[in-house]
């Protein structure tokens, strides 16, 4: 009779980094946007649903595509995937949020130069952000 054995160990730590990775990657794409709306005088204190109808199509946008390209997948090996995977999926989340916010499901607009703006300023978030994570995980290990 053959059996199946499971040869992959379970890495608490590497599932707790994952999560850590999301969550802040979702926590970086929000205060870009919101700072994005602050700076043409938006306020998101004030106007709460106008703020979160901007920043949805790109949290959307982001958590799609990530669970597509595998970003937090358990497999994923070596630095440059660390960094080249994300910043694929980032730019093209910023289109799929940037068609979302385009389309009459969502209030605003995608005028030029909105869109190299918003995927410039996320990858450059997201890639220095996980940079540093990176950096302070191989000085604690």
């Amino acid at each position: 009779m053959d059996t199946a054995v499971r040869t992959d160990t379970h890495d608490g730590a590497a599932d707790r980094d994952r999560l850590v990775a999301g969550i802040v990657d979702v926590l970086c794409i929000v205060g870009i946007v919101l700072l994005g709306r602050i700076s043409h005088s938006g306020n998101p204190i004030a106007e709460p649903i106008a703020s979160l109808e901007t920043v949805t199509p790109f949290v959307v946008g982001w958590l799609a595509v990530a669970a597509l390209a595998g970003v937090y997948a358990t497999d994923r090996a070596g630095a440059s995937r660390e960094f080249r995977l994300p910043a694929v999926a980032w730019i093209a989340a910023a289109n799929v949020g940037l068609m979302l916010r385009g389309s009459p499901l969502f209030d605003g607009g995608t005028t030029w130069p909105f869109p190299v703006v918003i995927t410039a300023t996320g990858l450059a978030v997201l890639l220095g952000w996980r940079l540093v994570y990176t950096l302070y995980l191989s000085a604690t290990r």
